[in-house]
């Protein structure tokens, strides 16, 4: 959680997994959204934002 933290701070880019697709998003912010919490983050590419379940990812890394 520390990771995603300081990652929302610093921009940084995070790869991850969920239900088998891999994503490339830049770290926007970890917020609360019902009962869990979820990291906002945008593709580089297209400009979207994604919002990821914590609960739902299956693997993740920050990468610096």
């Amino acid at each position: 959680m520390d990771q995603l933290e300081s990652a929302a701070r610093r921009g940084q880019r995070v790869a991850l997994t969920r239900r088998g697709t891999e994503y490339i998003v830049v770290a926007v912010r970890v917020t609360s959204i019902g009962r869990g919490e979820a990291l906002i983050g945008y593709l580089p590419m297209t400009g979207e934002e994604l919002t990821f379940r914590l609960d739902e990812i299956d693997s993740m890394q920050v990468i610096e």
